[in-house]
């Protein structure tokens, strides 16, 4: 079975990462690491976000009819 990202587990993951940012917890070697695996984070939860939208609007249009 496939383990897969959920949007939940991305979004605390991103705030863990801009926490350690704010706090000057990171190391000037780890920064560059972890600004990409945020913005990893970042497009995973838009596209997430996005793709519920749908799902939403295409349900609640079913409904309609």
């Amino acid at each position: 079975m496939k383990n897969e990202l959920k949007y939940t587990d991305a979004f605390e993951e991103l705030q863990e990462i801009v926490q350690e940012i704010q706090d000057g917890e990171i190391s000037v070697d780890d920064l560059a690491l972890k600004v990409k695996r945020a913005a990893t984070l970042i497009k995973f939860c838009k596209e997430k976000l996005s793709t519920t939208e749908e799902d939403v609007n295409q349900i609640l249009k079913e409904l309609e009819e």
